[in-house]
């Protein structure tokens, strides 16, 4: 007659006359009592065939958020929100305040006469103005004014407030890295006694001084870039010259990078950024990359299918790519898509890929 042998804690191993996967079983909740688990039963899901994602492709509206957000200017001032944003949510994630694994995205509007005030915060921020004229961010003692398509950087701990002397809203996407910054718990921020900064720099000087080829002497080479606001009076015009070149990419459009002029990298070790122009009919070929995307449309109108689902876009629109999602861009007429996504970071980390 067999006889299972007996393992150093006198537990029996499994012979014949044993039901397997109730020892298995048994053994698996013995174990969880030290707060261990076997690999074994999870390492599918820790170590995929393929990238995977709970994050799914949605596109907000504008003409829907605007009103939505008109209406929270009713309900509560710039100075008790702190900052008034409508957070976009990733309808795959459950509620989460994130619109990608590493991304939060909003929507934030700030009233005439308004002041949101003065704070920091280990998140790097970066805004795309989308509606209004006027208003204004001011980061470390610049105060840049901002139109519709401007891209405006607040890195990780400097201090930021916004203001609109304009007559009307100004609406912009905010795009955070906080959700990556929280996962290594080390987010927190802090306030100031003044609500407003004191300018030390006039509006455009950082661009003047690091966006035109040359650099003051003895600027550091830092992970972030310099420049405050790359505006889109002078971006704009850079991709529609490329598209007339014929400098189109047959996935992305007309696209250029916004850049660290100091070091050629990307504007935050975090996060990066594309401007990108699609002639009228474009028909881009299928792409996928291991970063979730967030676009915003600038100009025009067309279509993004990701994996089969068709999301229809216009100005100002918001929508997201989910990592690893094939998608392809067809454009109705002229379109311009601003995009950010992790990419530094997961360049960075040696984890990026893409499949062209």
């Amino acid at each position: 007659m067999a006889v299972a042998a007996a393992n150093k804690t006198g537990n029996a191993q499994p012979d014949g006359k044993h039901n397997v996967d109730a020892v298995r079983e048994a053994y698996y909740a013995r174990i969880a009592k030290h707060s261990m688990s076997p690999l074994w039963k999870v390492m599918d899901e820790l170590v995929p065939h393929q990238p995977a994602t709970r994050c799914t492709p949605a596109v907000w509206h504008f003409d829907e958020v605007k009103s939505l957000v008109l209406e929270a200017g009713g309900l509560i001032s710039a100075e008790e929100a702190k900052r008034r944003v409508l957070i976009l949510q990733n309808p795959g994630l459950g509620g989460e305040y994130r619109v990608t694994n590493t991304l939060f995205a909003g929507i934030q509007m700030i009233m005439p006469g308004e002041i949101a005030p003065a704070h920091r915060h280990v998140s790097s921020a970066i805004r795309f103005v989308l509606d209004g004229e006027g208003a204004y961010t001011a980061v470390e003692g610049e105060k840049a004014f901002m139109a519709p398509g401007d891209f405006v950087i607040t890195a990780g701990w400097a201090p930021h407030d916004h203001g609109n002397p304009s007559t009307k809203p100004m609406l912009w996407l905010d795009v955070l890295d906080a959700p990556a910054v929280n996962f290594f718990e080390t987010s927190f921020g802090e306030d100031f006694d003044s609500p407003t900064q004191t300018t030390t720099r006039q509006d455009g000087d950082s661009l003047s001084f690091y966006g035109s080829g040359v650099l003051p002497d003895g600027t550091p080479a830092l992970k972030r870039t310099p420049i405050i606001n790359y505006t889109y009076a002078r971006t704009r015009p850079i991709v529609e010259r490329m598209m007339k070149a014929g400098d189109v990419d047959e996935r992305h459009g007309a696209r250029v990078i916004y850049a660290n002029p100091v070091t050629g990298g990307p504007v935050l070790p975090t996060m990066g950024a594309y401007l990108a122009m699609l002639p009228k009919g474009f028909g881009g070929k299928p792409y996928r990359s291991t970063d979730g995307v967030v676009f915003a449309c600038a100009e025009g109108r067309g279509t993004t299918t990701v994996d089969g689902k068709e999301l229809k876009w216009g100005p100002h629109d918001v929508f997201v790519v989910p990592s690893w999602k094939s998608y392809f861009h067809t454009a109705a007429e002229q379109s311009v898509l601003f995009s950010i996504s992790d990419r530094p970071a997961q360049e960075a980390l040696g984890i990026w890929r893409e499949d062209r």
